[in-house]
């Protein structure tokens, strides 16, 4: 009988024991809303990843591994009430610890959200909190050993038979349901962890995360940073970005920071960039408005309505019109009278065919510190052309933009002195800038300053040079077929003819080389030179049923040869 009771006893003892290791206080079931499901997509939307996710912000912050996220293109999460949010952006990214902190879109009960521990000591309890909608299972868990790392922070390893795979992503959790970590294993496989979940509240944005490699890992977007001015570079750099991601860029940052410019004038340029210029005006108003800086708001409006006006945006919108742009540069200048300001008033008045009005401007700004820069003086020269002035005076100016700064900063001002030069006649003195341009310029010009390059080139007869140039514009912009029709030429010039012929056939390869009737007549004459006269002649005659008035004397010259 003794030994029935003390087998009952013991049975007892391995029923209760168990019992006591699950028993968990109201704060860790409490911390059971905090668990999310998590699913990653592939750009198809095809299921990239499933997991878990814990929030840990009032706002809809929250924590997952990265490894779910890297590669992904967007993401959603499902809490314990069965509600679905879509992931937003990205807070923070850690890869050596695949640990990423991210925002949901439009979640607003803070009260769901996990605190995190405050001290990096052994808790005395620890606890795996699963997922489920209805009875998230509670498990009590010890690690098998825990190490330290930066310092302050806790690295938990588990034995494996202690975690299973539908608890990766969930918290871990202290008696007082305070966040340790979440359960984590590496992406190929190994041994089960939690790295300490205070890791995250150390991430930190910049203006230039935008453009960091793990960041642009996932299609999921990452966050404006809290300072105004990271903020600003973030927005300007996802200018490059697809469009809906940088609109949500612009959104984010006026919801941010209400009185700052960047925002409206970035939301403006886009509606402009569409042709709806009265949804621009509605916001660069409202930019006016709000505005803490009201002088760099009506010189934002100035710009885009000159802009509008000069390259003929929406002619049938007349709000819009280089008055309207005068009137409120003036109005920044009342505000803030300063020399940038006089220098848009100046460029507006040139716009205007007011060049007397707008000389005045630039001669009187060279009295300021923007002397320093080579622009106003260009734009002075540019008024002395219009007004007809001689071409010492001309050249005197340009000389001073040149003189104006050293180095690359004079490049685009020593380029407008040499076609200034080439303009004239004087392709010696041109040749000298544009080799010095090039120089300034790391020889990364575009390709249309090869092709005036090279032009000049051929003027002084140094066709070697000449030909390297042409090529270079060719290398730059392979879809120009003017390009290749002027190196053909020049080949057929320097007694070339078969590399003539075979530069024109590169330029038939595009389409917009059919209509360009100098390669047919080069290519007639390049090969008809080289003895390939039936070829010559079915080119020719395509340029003469083209209409070419050249292409039937060339057909009788070599047709008698």
């Amino acid at each position: 009988m003794k030994k029935i009771i003390r087998h009952l006893s013991l049975l007892l003892i391995g029923l209760i024991v168990p019992a006591l290791a699950v028993a968990q206080t109201p704060a860790v079931k409490k911390a059971a809303q905090g668990v999310l499901s998590l699913t990653t997509f592939n750009q198809d939307g095809t299921i990239h990843s499933s997991s878990h996710a814990v929030l840990t912000g009032n706002t809809g912050e929250a924590i997952a591994m990265w490894h779910d996220f890297s590669g992904a293109d967007h993401a959603i999460v499902i809490d314990t009430k069965g509600r679905q949010y879509d992931v937003d952006v990205m807070l923070g990214i850690s890869e050596n610890y695949d640990l990423c902190r991210f925002r949901l879109k439009g979640y607003t009960n803070a009260s769901t959200a996990l605190s995190m521990v405050a001290a990096d000591n052994q808790p005395a309890a620890m606890y795996v909190i699963g997922y489920d909608l209805k009875n998230p299972a509670i498990k009590a868990v010890k690690p098998q050993r825990t190490e330290k790392f930066m310092t302050n922070y806790n690295y938990y390893v588990f034995n494996d038979q202690d975690i299973s795979g539908s608890q990766l992503g969930c918290p871990v959790v202290n008696g007082e349901g305070q966040l340790l970590g979440i359960i984590q294993r590496p992406e190929m496989g190994g041994q089960a962890f939690a790295a300490d979940a205070r890791l995250t509240t150390g991430f930190k944005l910049t203006g230039l995360s935008i453009n960091d490699h793990t960041f642009r890992a996932t299609g999921i977007r990452t966050a404006l940073p809290a300072d105004q001015e990271q903020a600003a570079l973030t927005l300007m750099l996802a200018a490059s970005q697809d469009s809906a991601k940088y609109e949500a860029y612009i959104d984010d940052f006026i919801k941010s920071f209400p009185t700052a410019t960047e925002g409206y004038n970035a939301q403006a340029n886009q509606l402009m960039a569409k042709g709806n210029l009265a949804a621009a005006d509605d916001i660069l108003q409202d930019e006016v408005k709000h505005a803490a800086q009201k002088d760099v708001a009506y010189s934002n409006y100035a710009a885009m309505v000159y802009r509008a006006s000069v390259y003929r945006i929406d002619s049938t919108f007349t709000k819009w019109n280089l008055d309207r742009a005068l009137d409120l540069i003036k109005e920044a200048q009342k505000v803030n009278p300063q020399a940038g300001y006089k220098q848009q008033e100046g460029q507006i008045l040139y716009a205007q065919s007011k060049y007397k009005e707008a000389l005045d401007v630039f001669t009187g700004l060279q009295q300021t510190d923007l002397r320093k820069n080579g622009e106003i003086y260009l734009e002075a020269a540019q008024c002395k052309t219009m007004l007809q002035a001689s071409k010492p005076e001309i050249m005197a100016l340009l000389d001073s933009a040149v003189n104006a700064q050293s180095g690359v900063a004079s490049a685009p001002y020593v380029l407008a002195r040499g076609r200034a030069y080439d303009n004239d006649g004087q392709y010696r003195k041109a040749f000298k800038d544009y080799l010095t341009y090039d120089s300034l310029m790391n020889g990364r010009g575009s390709d249309e300053f090869y092709y005036v390059k090279y032009k000049c080139e051929s003027n002084l007869r140094q066709y070697q040079i000449a030909l390297n140039d042409i090529a270079h514009a060719i290398v730059l912009n392979p879809r120009e077929p003017i390009y290749y029709a002027e190196m053909a030429s020049l080949q057929l010039r320097v007694n070339q003819p078969d590399k003539a012929a075979q530069t024109c056939d590169l330029a038939f390869r595009l389409p917009e080389a059919a209509n360009l009737n100098d390669l047919y007549i080069i290519k007639g004459i390049a090969l008809c030179e080289t003895g390939k006269k039936e070829e010559g002649l079915e080119a020719l005659k395509t340029a003469n049923e083209k209409g070419d008035a050249r292409a039937q004397s060339l057909i009788d010259k070599y047709s008698k040869k």
